[in-house]
């Protein structure tokens, strides 16, 4: 299931006519086109060439891929003047009040914050590794699909729209419990991926460095229309402003849903400030997905970038549990690689 022209046609011919019925068009242009958007989203990993593992049954599963662990999954909802999102904060057993580092995640397109948990089995490494774990939720209300909307300019701009809520709902979270302000990062999977580059390019001073999962370039749209040719690799380029947090980024070579080159691109912004030549490191995982890890490095040595492609795999979060959505248990382990990228940076 590939994005072709047509459909970017179809959404553009369909834009031009709605938006010329004023503003009581532009609501029927955005449900329509996210319509077109989840509906490529699950013909996507229909098509995907990945062959998932049988779900077992809880009582036959290890501890870190249990759904009930010994830490506490809190509910919370953070307001400011761009609106009002829900979360849920997952704090481990393992903590005592003591700074720890806190991971923001943001969930892709139909997913929310129990699905993604789930997914990504991240709170059962905080258990392992003693750090908080914030799940922003996006609504219905604002996205039908309930996709961070990563693709409108007001999303794009520090201290205006979605990047607004997340933000003030971080700096809530650092504010109620005790947190190491040098270790807060940030990571997403596709358009929570999206998201998780802005929130790191917008937001320097809050998050240390960014993983980004199936996810694009800093502001690569302006609309939907825009969106959905950067989902196929027809994406704008746009300049960051600052410099480049540390990053790593996972992309499956097979990706229908958003085309690999995203990845790249978002890899290359990083290196141009790099002078160093990249280390290439190819690996398999046992029973499971080849993969080719890029490393850039400044020029004392330190890593500022890895770039994962995953050989055959489409849509989907490496090493993920099957008992949430978008998952493709072949690995490699991206939120195991992730911790170990993030745990070295402040």
């Amino acid at each position: 299931m590939k994005l072709n022209r047509k459909l970017l046609a179809q959404v553009r011919a369909a834009t031009r006519t709605l938006m010329r019925k004023g503003p009581a068009g532009t609501g029927a242009v955005i449900h329509e086109a996210m319509k077109n958007a989840t509906a490529i989203q699950r013909a996507a990993m229909r098509d995907m060439a990945v062959v998932m593992p049988a779900v077992p049954a809880l009582a036959d599963l290890p501890f870190t891929n249990r759904d009930t662990l010994p830490g506490k999954f809190i509910d919370g909802s953070y307001t400011n003047e761009a609106g009002s999102r829900d979360y849920k904060l997952y704090v481990p057993s393992t903590y005592t009040g003591e700074p720890v580092p806190l991971l923001v995640m943001l969930h892709g397109c139909t997913q929310d914050p129990e699905d993604f948990a789930k997914g990504t089995g991240m709170n059962a490494l905080a258990e392992e590794m003693a750090f908080l774990v914030l799940y922003p939720a996006q609504s219905k209300g604002a996205n039908p699909s309930r996709c961070w909307n990563w693709f409108n300019a007001v999303d794009q701009q520090r201290g205006q729209g979605e990047p607004s809520i997340i933000a003030g709902m971080t700096n809530t979270v650092m504010a109620r419990h005790a947190v190491d302000a040098g270790q807060v990062y940030v990571a997403g999977l596709s358009a929570g991926g999206a998201m998780a580059t802005i929130m790191g390019t917008l937001y320097p001073d809050l998050y240390a460095a960014v993983g980004v999962h199936s996810g694009l370039p800093f502001a690569s749209a302006s609309d939907l229309p825009s969106a959905l040719a950067a989902m196929k690799g027809e994406f704008r380029r746009a300049e960051a402003p600052g410099s480049a947090l540390p990053i790593i980024v996972f992309h499956g070579d097979q990706d229908t849903t958003v085309h690999p080159s995203n990845g790249e691109e978002l890899v290359a912004q990083v290196a141009r400030e790099l002078r160093r030549r990249p280390a290439v490191e190819p690996g398999r995982v046992p029973d499971g997905h080849a993969y080719t890890r890029t490393v850039h490095r400044h020029d004392d040595g330190t890593v500022h970038a890895e770039h994962w492609v995953v050989h055959g795999a489409g849509h989907a979060w490496f090493g993920g549990n099957a008992l949430g959505s978008y998952t493709d248990g072949r690995g490699p382990d991206a939120s195991r690689e992730m911790l170990r990228f993030f745990r070295t940076r402040r």
